[in-house]
């Protein structure tokens, strides 16, 4: 059962997943071995957005609620809820320990959301996992914590269920977060090994999982071993090596084709990029994000960037969506070089003698960022990005980085012109900190987005619970293509393979209590 939702492996993540399936074998014990694409860097849930981080982190954490079967909300640590438009107060179940035996109370679970909400923390996920505003007070004598917004927030419930819970010995040293975990989840973190691997025990204890999920037939070990190369994971997988690794290039075909092997394919998030807003950027100029997206043949792109294996991309929020329709028909520009060409000229970006277009003494060049770790499909797309921009004048420099090198790029360096980036979320409402509002450094808008037309629809659908706010927050998403601020290419699958295990794979991630050793 869905936990939370979270982004496709490797890209900014901005929910949590976890949960259990409705069946699955008895009996546990044994070592599980699962291929990570890139190493997770800081383990604080207070500071991760990407996925390879957050997929770690679900083995260990718990969140307030989760999501069943059919999309509904179901209990996690709060057995029950009450929700009010601008508040949601929760009854915390009474059996649930931390990892380092201490029981989980009112007072932790406020801890953790005022820590996210503290300027002086400068959390990633505050206006994204977190809404900006929410605050919370604790009852540990009534076992309850109120989270509050000074405004009416449609997903006040919602958006609880992507935020792992912090408990005992972290919540006042988060120093120890760097590099283990505190957390009430099914599995504690053992041995750190960046760049290499991360193993985690279970806790038989954990009788409090979504579903009703325990601990009890959990493996004895799991290890997430970091395999930054699709083919390497192939050939251990096939090799009986490692139990499980998602695949997104070439080597997903010769999976689909290997016999003996478990085959899972999820969706596996947007691939979309995104320009820098920033002063004195080219990009800052509408009139160059449109020129540059009409230039090119975005159906193309897409089979390119999925290996064939993608789907029309219809808006930004993963299946299944709150807000059901297609935001992204109809507001994309359709592909013409030529009338690319001249809208750099009018933009007043004259070809000079090498063909290569400038401006008041400067070249128009772009440096475009993307992650290694999406696979060969991702790299020829910017490839193709690149050649198609060369031909109308646009200096183009490719940087293809490891996933904590690319948040660095984007957060903190801000080395970067275009960015090659999916953004998974399961709420519209956790787009708008990545979309809107402070730039980065001092927020999560790395691109220096500001679309007053996306924040008009934002404010007005905010406050409105459930689907009367729908046209409102798909109209948003449409605003944002209209300006090109973002461009959706296309809706990436991906293939998650196993041998010798059965799991569940839900939302870009592993399901911790799903995960059973089977040696066949």
């Amino acid at each position: 059962m869905r936990k939370a939702a979270a982004a496709a492996a490797l890209a900014l993540f901005a929910t949590a997943c976890g949960g259990a399936p409705e069946t699955t074998p008895a009996g546990g014990g044994g070592t599980f071995t699962f291929a990570i694409p890139a190493d997770p860097g800081v383990l604080d849930p207070a500071t991760a957005v990407l996925s390879a981080t957050n997929s770690l982190l679900v083995f260990a954490y718990d969140t307030l609620v989760n999501v069943g079967e059919k999309g509904e909300i179901i209990p996690g640590l709060a057995e029950k809820w009450e929700v009010k438009p601008d508040s949601v107060t929760f009854t915390l179940r009474k059996d649930v320990t931390c990892s380092d035996g201490s029981k989980l109370t009112p007072a932790q679970v406020a801890a953790n959301v005022n820590h996210i909400a503290d300027p002086a923390t400068k959390s990633p996920v505050y206006g994204v996992l977190l809404p900006t505003g929410m605050k919370a007070e604790a009852d540990d004598a009534a076992g309850t914590v109120t989270l509050s917004m000074p405004e009416p927030y449609g997903f006040i419930l919602e958006t609880t269920r992507n935020l792992f819970i912090v408990c005992g010995k972290g919540v006042e040293d988060r120093s120890v977060l760097a590099r283990g975990t505190s957390g009430s989840g099914p599995f504690v973190l053992t041995e750190a090994a960046p760049g290499d691997h991360y193993t985690f025990e279970p806790r038989r204890e954990y009788a409090w999982g979504p579903g009703g999920a325990t601990g009890k037939d959990l493996p004895d070990k799991v290890v997430l071993k970091v395999v930054p190369n699709e083919q390497t994971a192939a050939n251990l997988l096939v090799a009986g090596s490692i139990n499980g690794a998602t695949f997104f290039g070439p080597d997903r075909a010769r999976m689909e084709s290997t016999p003996g092997l478990g085959k899972l394919t999820p969706p596996g998030g947007n691939g979309q990029f995104l320009f820098h807003q920033g002063d004195g950027r080219p990009t800052e100029d509408v009139a160059v994000r449109k020129a540059l997206t009409q230039a090119l043949n975005l159906q193309e792109l897409a089979g390119i960037a999925s290996s064939g294996t993608g789907r029309p991309v219809t808006g930004l929020v993963i299946d299944p969506r709150p807000c059901p329709g297609d935001s992204v028909t109809g507001h994309l520009p359709a592909f013409d070089a030529a009338a690319a060409a001249a809208a750099l000229d009018a933009a007043g970006w004259k070809a000079g003698p090498d063909g290569t277009r400038a401006k008041d003494g400067e070249k128009l060049s772009l440096r475009v960022l993307y992650a290694t770790t999406r696979g060969p499909g991702v790299q020829a797309a910017v490839e193709y990005m690149a050649a198609a921009w060369k031909k109308i004048g646009v200096d183009v420099k490719l940087n293809g980085v490891l996933d904590t090198k690319l948040s660095e790029s984007l957060n903190a360096t801000q080395d970067w012109d275009v960015v090659w980036l999916p953004i998974t979320v399961t709420l519209p409402s956790q787009l708008i900190g990545f979309l809107s509002g402070p730039a980065a450094p001092k927020g999560a808008n790395f691109a220096h987005l500001s679309n007053d037309r996306y924040e008009e629809l934002v404010a007005k659908a905010m406050p409105v619970p459930g689907a009367e706010g729908c046209k409102s927050w798909l109209e948003a998403e449409s605003a944002l293509f209209d300006n090109a601020d973002l461009v959706p290419v296309v809706e990436n699958t991906l293939l998650v393979a196993t041998k010798g295990a059965t799991f569940a794979f839900d939302a870009g991630a592993l399901v911790p209590t799903s995960i059973r050793v089977t040696g066949t």
